[in-house]
């Protein structure tokens, strides 16, 4: 009867808004499998990067595909504006002074000890819980193919809870070579490669890096096709020295940056077919990002924060907001969102949707963002807070955002104290150009110092990890060797070796136009960003 063609029809109706919409309520996972989960890490890429993001001479065809069928996430936060800092939040969930990854030194000794360097003796507290020791519980894999920077003392990936690890323990300007020999880098010998624990190639050749990467990260995902796995993939492109495979040169007309990024976006393509190859695609929850804002004082060589303020190392926006897509076929909508959310927020997001319990009696400064990410629903995020080493520099709540310190340039300047605070509203001044008025705004500060002042009380922090050094455990090939300041020549012959085998360098993938032609590049598809 009718009645019964009523329920017919709203059932059809149903289905075909739930097609459009990915209603994820209808779809159960493939017989209950808990999803994987890639997270991809660019270095020192900015927002402004992108092609799709609106930058007229990049190539990121694949990042932009993923962008398209994903969710673009534009108030985006990394919780450091630079590498190890920023590298220690992602992976537990915890600002820097919480898990010591920071420098206690004041002006101007601190600029020495921003990150972690071949004679640190410090590294990521061995109490912290990282994501691949909080997903153990619930069987999961985990490996990290690329770059660590959490120390490598003791601190391997392989020693914070990952079951593999193929990459670098630190930036490839952290030693010579890669890095030309007649700069102050020549005190540090070659940047190891390692595979686990064992150097395998030292100094890393440049060249045929990513494809190394693009290889192990496949060979990781066919090891764990049947369980659940984690996998962290964090390319050291964009960082500076740039670097990309002989194919790639002069495939952009953005330069050395633009050839490393588009090798860089060529490998995540090759990566993200492989899962589909593989059947995955539809089980795991993908989520790209950058470490910290563009190093624009690198010049040609440095990236671009949009119409950000500010860079790498800086807090204001540009040195903290990043590029971030949310990808999963059928469970994410492709849209975008206003949401506040941040690298914090990925350890809780990944607890929650493997079923793991969060680290037991461990402070977090993250929130599940999976309603941001599957609703499109309000971020949990209250307020967020941009710490320099342990100083709170500036606090943000709603649209708006409140600088107690500024440091300019790359952070390298002397810090600038404000009273009363600097006052933007980031959302209808994301450039940070035009301070708000304090008197006007005085209720809008007075909030924002409480908060800041709350958040400051209840700060526990860990023992500094980046200060300590020890000229002694440079990583080498030969573990027998020991510095001889009289000889760094001598010493540096014996941390010389290469076991890691041939590697082809990558190449452009065939499918996408060789010529820089936009019509091509772009086709119809509109700046989404």
């Amino acid at each position: 009867g009718p009645m019964k063609r009523l329920f017919a029809l709203a059932l059809l109706a149903t289905l075909i808004v739930c097609h459009s919409y990915h209603c994820s309520a209808l779809e159960k996972p493939a017989e209950g499998k808990k999803p994987n989960f890639l997270v991809i890490y660019a270095d020192d890429l900015g927002v402004g990067d992108l092609q799709c993001f609106g930058h007229p001479t990049t190539r990121t065809p694949e990042l932009c595909k993923l962008a398209e069928e994903g969710l673009v996430m534009r108030q985006f936060y990394s919780a450091a504006p630079i590498c190890s800092p920023s590298r220690a939040s992602l992976v537990t969930g915890r600002l820097p002074p919480r898990n010591g990854v920071y420098s206690a030194h004041k002006y101007p000794i601190d600029l020495m000890f921003r990150v972690f360097y071949p004679v640190s003796k410090g590294g990521l507290p061995e109490s912290e819980v990282t994501i691949a020791s909080a997903l153990k519980s619930s069987g999961y894999t985990s490996g990290l193919v690329g770059k660590w920077h959490l120390g490598h003392e003791n601190s391997l990936p392989t020693r914070r809870g990952f079951d593999y690890f193929y990459g670098l323990p630190y930036s490839q300007d952290e030693g010579c070579p890669p890095y030309p020999c007649h700069a102050w880098q020549h005190i540090w010998h070659g940047v190891p490669l390692y595979e686990n624990e064992t150097i395998i190639q030292q100094p890393v050749n440049l060249p045929n890096l990513t494809a190394r990467y693009t290889q192990k990260a496949m060979d990781f995902i066919d090891s764990n096709s049947e369980d659940p796995f984690f996998l962290y993939l964090a390319y050291d492109q964009t960082h500076v020295p740039l670097f990309s495979s002989p194919y790639f040169t002069n495939t952009t007309l953005r330069g050395l940056f633009g050839d490393a990024l588009y090798e860089m976006d060529t490998s995540i393509g090759m990566i993200m077919d492989h899962l589909r190859k593989r059947g995955l695609e539809d089980n795991t929850f993908v989520l790209f990002t950058s470490d910290n804002g563009p190093w624009v004082d690198q010049k040609f060589d440095g990236g671009s924060a949009g119409l950000f303020r500010g860079q790498k190392g800086s807090t204001w926006e540009g040195g903290m907001r990043e590029p971030a897509i949310a990808y999963w076929p059928g469970k994410i909508q492709p849209g975008t969102t206003e949401e506040v959310a941040s690298t914090l927020d990925i350890l809780p997001t990944l607890c929650k949707l493997s079923g793991s319990p969060l680290p037991a009696d461990v402070v977090l400064d993250g929130h599940d963002m999976s309603n941001v990410i599957f609703s499109q629903g309000p971020s949990l995020t209250d307020a967020f807070f941009y710490w320099r080493d342990n100083t709170l520099q500036a606090v943000r709540k709603g649209p708006y955002k409140a600088h107690f310190v500024t440091r300019e340039g790359f952070g390298e300047k002397p810090p600038k104290h404000h009273s009363p605070p600097l006052l933007y509203n980031v959302e209808a001044d994301p450039g940070e150009n035009w301070p708000l008025d304090p008197k006007q705004f005085s209720n809008v500060i007075n909030d924002l110092v409480d908060v800041a002042e709350k958040h400051k009380d209840g700060m526990v922090y860990g023992p500094a990890q980046l200060d300590p050094l020890d000229w002694k455990h440079q990583p080498c090939c030969d573990p027998e060797a020991s510095v001889d300041p009289k000889d760094v020549e001598g010493y540096k012959k014996k941390c010389y070796c290469d076991n890691a085998g041939p590697m082809e360098p990558l190449r452009p993938r065939e499918d996408q136009p060789t010529s820089m032609d936009t019509a091509a590049l772009f086709g119809d598809s509109e700046v989404i960003f």
